[in-house]
């Protein structure tokens, strides 16, 4: 029964890093912003090929290490050990992204708490809601941010089993149903769900950039949770017996899939009820969304609930997945216990998620920095994608052939295993280096 848990646990966990925010709240964003199916196929394309590619070199450097990031680059690099182990420091960017995660949960908990009672009559009053929420109402927004921080902190300090395989294995199947139920809903909406199935599966290049694909690989990396050492932290802890190849494969499939209803929910709604899709930002699931729960009458009031339940949860598990990585190497190192390693990242997340909530406020204008645009901008298109050319690298170039193919060899044939090797070792760092310098210097 351990061994099974394990398993299951293993997809959960990373799969709840998956669908977490990141899902639930940048996908249809983004898929908003850039070009409905355009978008939605590049993202695709990114998650079954580079992300795909680079989560098995992960996995394949948490099995072999059975630690934590910087150590796990600095004990198998065939050359270079102490040079590597600086990689490390992309475990940082699990750090930055969970600041402002963590201000975003507090938004979902506050609205799972008022939808109990209360929603906006229109799209006004929902925007003037969380206009006021973010840029006035400083003692709510600090209030509901320091809960997640402080749930999230209780949950790690349990464990990677205890703590994080438990929530996985009781809350992922939960939120998987209930997003089941809420697409069988919408399929009420003829007119908004057959928009929504045209808008995210039809192309449309008015709002299609090259930037735009910049953000879809991302986004891949965003939700897989790549390059800041969550994936090699898990496996780290991964049951020798587990087919992490299938493990993967379902965890791909997971991701994409509640993607897609995700987006087909929102989409639905708002198709349905004349909302704008191009809603920028956090405003299509705050401001967009939340308008339209009203208009179901008192059945909206439990869906709202229900689907912003939904969205903290994974959130929370998200969140996990994020600080573990840091948590894990400080353990290791420092020979300290897990809660003062907690304290002390803790704090570190804490000062920068407060100066993400001060840099939307208006009273904090003088700061003349919007933390939260800047650590969401860096992280994804910058950090996250650079974590995942260093781990691609690695794998390719600076670790032992013979010995990954001891980890793949099990659930793998040769002639597989080599063309992954090829693609892990060229074609996924030159695709982010180009997509990455094309963004920069054209």
């Amino acid at each position: 029964m351990r061994n099974y848990f394990s398993k299951i646990g293993f997809v959960l966990v990373v799969a709840g890093g998956a669908i977490g925010l990141g899902n639930a709240w940048k996908f249809p964003t983004l898929s908003a912003e850039n070009g409905g199916f355009i978008f939605v196929l590049l993202y695709l394309l990114f998650t079954l090929t580079i992300g795909f590619s680079v989560f098995l070199a992960e996995i394949a450097m948490g099995r072999l290490s059975k630690s934590d990031l910087a150590n796990a680059y600095s004990s198998l690099a065939i050359k270079y050990p102490e040079k590597w182990r600086y990689a490390g420091l992309f475990m940082l960017g699990g750090i930055f992204v969970l600041s402002f995660y963590l201000m975003i949960m507090g938004w979902v908990l506050k609205y799972t708490v008022t939808s109990i009672f209360y929603l906006p009559m229109n799209l006004e009053e929902a925007k003037f809601d969380f206009t006021y929420l973010i840029s006035e109402n400083l003692s709510i927004s600090v209030l509901f941010y320091s809960l997640s921080f402080f749930l999230t902190l209780f949950i790690v300090s349990k464990g990677l089993i205890k703590g994080i395989e438990k929530l996985n294995i009781i809350i992922m199947p939960s939120l998987f149903l209930m997003l089941i139920l809420m697409l069988i809903f919408c399929m009420k909406f003829d007119n908004g769900f057959i928009k929504a199935l045209n808008y995210l599966f039809y192309p449309n290049f008015s709002n299609f950039s090259f930037q735009s694909v910049l953000k879809a690989l991302g986004l891949a990396f965003f939700t897989l949770c790549l390059g800041i050492g969550c994936i090699v932290t898990y496996s780290a802890a991964l049951n020798e017996k587990t087919n992490f190849i299938k493990s993967s494969i379902l965890i791909i499939l997971i991701n994409l899939l509640i993607s897609l209803m995700m987006g087909l929910i929102v989409f639905t709604f708002i198709f349905e009820f004349g909302a704008n899709p191009h809603s920028q930002g956090a405003s299509l699931v705050f401001i967009s969304l939340i308008s339209l729960f009203k208009q179901l009458g008192i059945f909206g009031y439990f869906l709202a609930f229900g689907f912003f339940l939904a969205l903290f949860f994974a959130g929370i598990t998200s969140a996990v997945s994020m600080i573990e990585p840091l948590v894990f190497y400080i353990i290791n190192n420092y020979k300290i216990t897990r809660v003062k390693a907690l304290i002390f990242v803790g704090f570190i997340v804490y000062i920068l998620g407060i100066l993400c909530i001060l840099s939307l406020n208006k009273n904090f204008s003088f700061l003349k920095v919007n933390f939260f645009e800047v650590l969401d901008n860096f992280t994804s298109n910058f950090l996250l994608p650079l974590g995942a050319i260093a781990s691609s690298i690695f794998v390719g170039f600076f670790m032992d052939k013979k010995r990954i193919y001891k980890v793949f060899c099990k659930f793998l044939n040769k002639k597989v295993f080599l063309f992954w090797l090829f693609f892990i070792c060229f074609i996924s760092p030159l695709a982010i280096i180009f997509i990455m310098c094309y963004q920069i210097f054209v």
